[in-house]
């Protein structure tokens, strides 16, 4: 089983949303993806966990099917997401410097992408 873990740095909702339906595909075809909220990303979160987003679902989904690793800490802070992160339950990441370390990731044998 192919391990992926897909860091999301950019803001945008339509760039997340590829995110999405690519861990989703990629779980569908046997691999193990994981995603990551990093940088601008971490605001996305509490906009999708709302039931009125049209993305919801698949955000849902995602989360059910556990793709999704964790939030960055430092950035949901500084973007000022970090309680509603926090009361979803969402994992904190924060190995390297308030920040999820990719070089632990390679290091683990997983392929890493970006968006």
């Amino acid at each position: 089983m192919k391990d992926v873990v897909l860091f999301a740095f950019n803001g945008e909702m339509m760039c997340f949303v590829h995110v999405l339906l690519n861990a989703l595909d990629m779980k569908q075809t046997g691999m193990n993806p994981r995603i990551i909220f990093e940088g601008a990303s971490t605001k996305l979160a509490p906009e999708l966990m709302k039931q009125e987003n049209p993305f919801n679902h698949l955000y849902l989904k995602a989360r059910e099917t556990g793709l999704i690793e964790g939030v960055c800490k430092a950035c949901s802070a500084k973007m000022g997401v970090l309680a509603a992160v926090q009361e979803e339950g969402l994992p904190l990441l924060d190995d390297m410097a308030g920040h999820p370390s990719v070089g632990a990731y390679l290091q683990r044998g997983f392929e890493v992408i970006t968006f």
